[in-house]
Parts: C-alpha cells; structure tokens; sequence
C-alpha cells in the first residue's frame, strides 16, 4: 500500500439511510428513536446551515420550531 492509502477511507460506497416515516412527528421522540438505532442524531431548527463533511453516523433532525415537528425526511450525513 503507497502512502496515500494509508488516509483513504475504504468504504466510499455506503448509501445514506433515511427515516421518511419521521416526519411530521415529535423531534424529540424522533431523536431518541434514532439515537436508539446507534446513530448521533442533531436536531437542527428548519433552515440552518450544516457543515458540508459527511460522517455516516451523523443524522441531521430538521425541525419545525413552534410545532416542534420534525419537518424533512432526517438523513446520514
């Protein structure tokens, strides 16, 4: 292996998961459901930025701040 490999991810090839049944639901019930999965759930009000890297344990929850719904399908990224 030449140097360079040594830093490459070997598993560029995994497909985001998503949860469409989420939305219009609770986001904190949401969150929990998702952390209970393994995964690193951040709740995030409707409209906020997010940082651009992709980590396949990360799902961002978007969330209706007054009705405090999740508002988009959450997704790894």
């Amino acid at each position: 292996m030449n140097e360079l490999g040594k830093y490459m991810c070997s598993n560029m090839s995994v497909e985001p998961k998503s949860w469409p049944e989420f939305v219009g639901k609770d986001a904190n019930e949401v969150e929990a459901k998702i952390r209970a999965e393994g995964y690193e759930p951040k709740l995030l009000k409707e409209g906020s930025p997010t940082t651009r890297d992709y980590r396949e344990n990360r799902v961002f929850v978007f969330y209706d701040e007054n009705t405090k719904t999740v508002t988009s399908e959450p997704r790894t990224g």
